[in-house]
């Protein structure tokens, strides 16, 4: 089995910024690809952001040059999130793709206030 946790989440003003985390546990494969997609109320959720086990991040165009996600060793993805933006308000879900499997985590709430 595999459990994603995420914390981090909260209310900023716009400009502020947030980091999120997402600390993976269970059978873990030695390659796989961590993410993060949002979901804003009445819309689809939305790829943010993807790391590999090698490292090599990948970005939605929207917040190329104000987020950075990162992994360590010890399978914890982060999200530095910074300039954020009210159109930034959503659920953010952590994801870990291994094996031709998708998992989920239960989501936490970033609000950005104007």
């Amino acid at each position: 089995q595999v459990q994603l946790v995420e914390s981090g989440g909260g209310l900023v003003q716009a400009g502020g910024s947030l980091r999120l985390s997402c600390a993976a546990s269970g059978s873990i494969f030695s390659i796989n690809t961590m993410a993060w997609y949002r979901q804003a109320p009445g819309k689809q959720r939305e790829l943010v952001a993807s790391i590999a086990s090698n490292g090599v991040p990948n970005y939605a165009n929207f917040v190329k040059g104000r987020f950075t996600i990162s992994r360590d060793n010890k399978n914890t993805m982060y999200l530095q999130m910074s300039g954020l933006k009210p159109e930034d308000t959503a659920v953010y879900y952590c994801s870990l793709n291994q094996g031709g499997l998708l998992r989920w985590g239960q989501g936490t709430q970033v609000t950005v206030s104007s």
